[in-house]
């Protein structure tokens, strides 16, 4: 083979190469979309509830969580926006609640008709770019007692400890491991709570204050030293993982 040649051809390749390489980074992102869907009411009752349901509450305004257009989830109540691109909203589940027949005498057991009961649950961070959706773990809360007051990425509440014994004013911070704030604020028996046990507490900016109002007691109000978030997005500019070809 020719000088000439060998040359034309490792330079034919390293065109190929090239260009190869240009298609990859200017292939398009995913986009993906994020919307909440159009409100519907389910049949809701709070003895079906341990989350509890405001006075009279017959039924339960939910809306889905369409993530690529399916729904990912059921929600209930109004969003928080966190930041630009990221937003909380509670999931509600539905439950499965019907009890398990009785064994026939077949030896097999029948299946009882089904039961479905609808259920206030976990916060959820929704991520608009990404399309992730993250189940929040807040720190002593408690499905029944904890009704969350949102400012920045801050969430306030009244928490209740694991033995279900104290109340707790709990200042969070969205994805910190540890509470900002954790001051034990009552004693909780469980068989003789009010309903509801807190008041949605109160935020003030300036300064930094949150005020927590236990039903039956008097209001008390902490500061919160200001610090910087904590949530950190991923970002849009990381290219999508090749899809695995199906076997």
């Amino acid at each position: 083979m020719s000088m000439s040649k060998s040359v034309g051809m490792k330079f034919l390749f390293f065109a190929a190469l090239l260009a190869a390489s240009s298609q990859l980074q200017a292939s398009p992102r995913k986009v993906h979309t994020v919307a909440l869907g159009a409100a519907k009411r389910v049949h809701y009752s709070k003895v079906s509830d341990p989350a509890g349901a405001l006075p009279n509450e017959q039924d339960l305004r939910i809306r889905g969580l369409i993530v690529d257009g399916l729904v990912k989830e059921w929600t209930t109540g109004e969003t928080h926006d966190v930041t630009d691109r990221s937003f909380l909203v509670r999931r509600v589940i539905r439950l499965n609640d019907a009890l398990p027949a009785a064994e026939s005498a077949t030896g097999k057991h029948a299946q009882a008709g089904n039961q479905w009961v609808w259920q206030r649950g976990p916060w959820l961070l929704v991520d608009r770019v990404t399309g992730h959706v993250l189940v929040l773990k807040l720190p002593d809360y408690d499905p029944g007692v904890s009704q969350v007051a949102w400012f920045r990425d801050y969430g306030a509440y009244c928490g209740l400890t694991a033995n279900a014994k104290n109340l707790y004013a709990v200042v969070a911070q969205i994805t910190a491991r540890k509470p900002v704030l954790a001051k034990k604020i009552a004693a909780f028996d469980a068989e003789k709570h009010p309903d509801p046990v807190c008041e949605l507490a109160q935020w003030q900016r300036d300064p930094l204050q949150v005020t927590f109002r236990p039903s039956g007691k008097e209001a008390v109000s902490f500061d919160v030293v200001p610090g910087s978030a904590v949530l950190v997005e991923e970002s849009s500019d990381e290219p999508e993982a090749a899809e695995k070809p199906k076997q």
